[in-house]
C-alpha cells in the first residue's frame, strides 16, 4: 500500500476515534439522565455502537477500496490514451494514403503516377515496420560523420573529411535499451556546398531531413542565416529537432557558454533550450608535457542522454507524427499535380473558345463590343471547364454564370480598357480598312479569355469566388493578361486567327 494512503488512513482513524470519545462522553451523560428507563439507555448505547462501527467501516472502505479502484482506473485510462494516440495517427495516415491513391489514379502522366504510387508503398512499409529514423543534418564538415561514429561506438565513416565526402545518405542501425523499435541513424551530405554537385547533394540531404522522425542539426559555431532558414523551415513542417553544437573542444568554457546562449536565443521559438546540446564528437589530440600525444574520448554523453530521453518519451508519437506528415505531404503533392493537369486542360478549352468567340463577333459585327453577345459560346466554355474539375453543369446554369460574369466585366470598365489596349496594339500591325472589325473580334477573344481564366479560379476553389468575390478575381485576371510578355504573343496569334482571315476576305 502506498505511504500516502497509510498516512491518510491513520490520520482519519485518529480523528474518528477523537470524535467518538467526545460523542461517548456526551451520550454517557445523556445515558445517566435516562437511567430512570434502562430500556431507553440500552437502545441509545446500541445505536452509538452501530453508528461508530458504520463510520469506521465506511472510511476504511473508501481509503482501501474506492481510492484503489480510482487509481487503477486512472492508470488504465493513461495506458489506453498512450496506446491510442499513435494508433489514431496511424489510422489517419492509412486513411490519407488511401485518399492519395485515389488522387494519384487521376494523374495522366504514367511516370509521375507510378512514382507517387511507389512512395505510398514506401510509407506503408514504414508504417508496418515502425523503425525510428534519426537524421544527422547540417553544413559540410561540421562534424556529422564524427557524431555518427560516436553514437555508434565504432568507425562507420571517414572523420576529419573534406567537404563533400558524404555523397549519399548513409544509414546505420542500432538498438536502445528500453525501446522496442530499431533506430536508424542516417548521415547526410552537407548543405551549402559549392557547385552543381554540391547543390544536388544538398537537395538529397534536405529530402532525407524531411523524412526524419528526429533531426539532429549539427553546427560548429553560432547559426548563420543560411543554416537558420533550413532549420526553421524543417521545424515549421513539424520536424522534431535537436540543435547540436559540435567541436566544443576548440572553445574555452566561457566562449562555449556564449555560443550556447546565442543558439538558444535564436531558436527559442521552435526548439526548447534543453534541446540545444554541446558536444565534442571528435576532440583534437593534445600534446602532453612528456611529448606524448593524448587522444581525448568523444564527449557526446549529454546528446546520447537527450536522444534516449526523447525517443523513450516520444518515440511512438514521433513515428506516427512523421508517417502522418509524409502522407499529408504526399497528398498535397498529388493535389498540386492534379491541379496543374486540370489547369492545362482548362487552358486549352479557354484557348479554343476565345477564338470561337472572336469568329462569331467578326462575322456579325456589333455597334459596340459586348461580351454578352458571346454568352452562348461562353456558357458552353463554362460547362466544359466545370467537367474538367468534376462539376457537371447544364447549359442553363452555364449561361447564368456566363451572363453574371459578363455583366461584372462590363461594370468594371474592362471592356473599354480592353478596346483601348488592343486598338493601340493592332494599329501597328493591320490595315485601316479592317481595323474596326478586327478590333471587335480580337477584343471578344480577349474578354472571353479573361472570363475563362476567371472561371478556372472559380472551379479550382470548389466553386467559390473567395473573399473578394467575382470582382476581385476578374480584376486580377485582367491585370495578368495585360502584361507586355503576354500581349505580344496574343497579338501575333490574333493577327493569324482573326485579322488575316478578314484581310483575305476583303
Amino acid at each position: 500500500m502506498p505511504l500516502s494512503r497509510i498516512v491518510t488512513l491513520i490520520v482519519g482513524l485518529i480523528i474518528i476515534l477523537g470524535l467518538a470519545l467526545w460523542l461517548i462522553d456526551s451520550l454517557n451523560r445523556l445515558y445517566w439522565q435516562l437511567s430512570y428507563s434502562p430500556l431507553l439507555g440500552n437502545l441509545l448505547l446500541l445505536l452509538l455502537i452501530v453508528l461508530l462501527g458504520g463510520l469506521i467501516a465506511a472510511f476504511v472502505y473508501y481509503v482501501l477500496v474506492l481510492r484503489s479502484s480510482e487509481s487503477k482506473s486512472r492508470r488504465q485510462r493513461q495506458r489506453f490514451t498512450a496506446a491510442q494516440i499513435p494508433a489514431a495517427k496511424s489510422d489517419a495516415a492509412s486513411s490519407t494514403l488511401q485518399a492519395v491513391r485515389q488522387q494519384v489514379a487521376q494523374i495522366q502522366d504514367e511516370v509521375t503516377r507510378q512514382a507517387l504510387l511507389s512512395r505510398t508503398r514506401e510509407i506503408e512499409t514504414n508504417l508496418a515496420r515502425g523503425e525510428i529514423q534519426v537524421v544527422v543534418f547540417g553544413t559540410g564538415s561540421a562534424g556529422k560523420t564524427s557524431l555518427v561514429n560516436g553514437i555508434m561506438g565504432r568507425i562507420v565513416g571517414e572523420v576529419n573529411a573534406p567537404m563533400g565526402t558524404t555523397q549519399v545518405g548513409e544509414t546505420y542501425c542500432l538498438r536502445l535499451k528500453g525501446l522496442e523499435r530499431k533506430i536508424l541513424i542516417t548521415d547526410t551530405p552537407g548543405i551549402l556546398e559549392a557547385g552543381v554537385a554540391g547543390t544536388e547533394r544538398e537537395q538529397l540531404a534536405r529530402a532525407l531531413a524531411t523524412e526524419a522522425d528526429l533531426l539532429l542539426f549539427v553546427v560548429d559555431n553560432d547559426l548563420r542565416k543560411s543554416e537558420y532558414e533550413p532549420l526553421k523551415g524543417l521545424a515549421e513542417i513539424g520536424k522534431r529537432s535537436l540543435l547540436v553544437l559540435n567541436k566544443t573542444d576548440l572553445y574555452t568554457e566561457d566562449d562555449q557558454e556564449v555560443i550556447l546562449s546565442k543558439l538558444r536565443q535564436r531558436v527559442r521559438d521552435f526548439i526548447p533550450s534543453s534541446d540545444v546540446i554541446a558536444i565534442a564528437a571528435n576532440p583534437q589530440p593534445a600534446q602532453l608535457e612528456t611529448g606524448e600525444i593524448f587522444h581525448p574520448e568523444p564527449e557526446i554523453v549529454p546528446l546520447l542522454r537527450r536522444v534516449a530521453s526523447v525517443l523513450r518519451a516520444e518515440g511512438e508519437d514521433l513515428v506516427a507524427d512523421n508517417i502522418l506528415l509524409q502522407s499529408l505531404r504526399l497528398g498535397e503533392e498529388a493535389r498540386k499535380l492534379i491541379d496543374s493537369q486540370r489547369r492545362r486542360q482548362a487552358d486549352k478549352i479557354v484557348d479554343r473558345y476565345q477564338w470561337i468567340g472572336a469568329g462569331v463577333v467578326s462575322v456579325t459585327p456589333l455597334p459596340v463590343v459586348d461580351l454578352l453577345a458571346t454568352a452562348a459560346v461562353n456558357a458552353q466554355m463554362v460547362v466544359e471547364i466545370g467537367k474538367v474539375y468534376g462539376c457537371d453543369l447544364n447549359m442553363e446554369r452555364g449561361r447564368e454564370l456566363a451572363l453574371s460574369l459578363g455583366k461584372t466585366i462590363a461594370g468594371l470598365g474592362i471592356v473599354k480598357g480592353a478596346v483601348e489596349l488592343l486598338s493601340t496594339a493592332l494599329q501597328l500591325h493591320i490595315a485601316t480598312f479592317v481595323i474596326g472589325r478586327a478590333i471587335q473580334g480580337v477584343t471578344a477573344a480577349y474578354l472571353t479569355r479573361i472570363a475563362g481564366k476567371s472561371f478556372i479560379e472559380y472551379f479550382r476553389h470548389d466553386q467559390d469566388w473567395g473573399d473578394g468575390g467575382m470582382t476581385e478575381v476578374v480584376q486580377q485576371q485582367f491585370q495578368i493578361n495585360r502584361r507586355d510578355e503576354f500581349m505580344k504573343g496574343f497579338i501575333q496569334e490574333a493577327i493569324a486567327k482573326v485579322v488575316k482571315p478578314l484581310t483575305d476576305k476583303e
